[in-house]
């Protein structure tokens, strides 16, 4: 049984390298599109954090530019947390 989109639904998909300036967005949708970028990263194992707040104003990023400046923090704090997470798993 297939469950209906929901095209109110945003996702927006961030790359950063050792090097960059500030992350990147490599990905950005709604409805089905979101669906697709969301199902994408749990299929490869990519870490998905939900907030509306945070996606709404990336969704203002354009595709391939970085981050703005104001929106440092917020996605340093989510990539700590990731990393450290990782590095909990990893020592196990």
């Amino acid at each position: 049984m297939n469950t209906p989109h929901n095209p109110k639904q945003q996702a927006v998909a961030l790359a950063y390298e050792a090097g960059d300036l500030a992350p990147h967005v490599v990905a950005k949708g709604r409805g089905l599109i979101a669906e697709q970028i969301i199902a994408r990263a749990k299929e490869h194992e990519i870490f998905v954090h939900e907030s509306k707040e945070l996606v709404n104003l990336l969704m203002q990023v354009d595709l391939d530019d970085h981050i703005p400046p104001a929106l440092y923090t917020a996605i340093a704090e989510i990539l700590a947390w990731l990393y450290q997470m990782e590095n909990q798993t990893l020592g196990k």
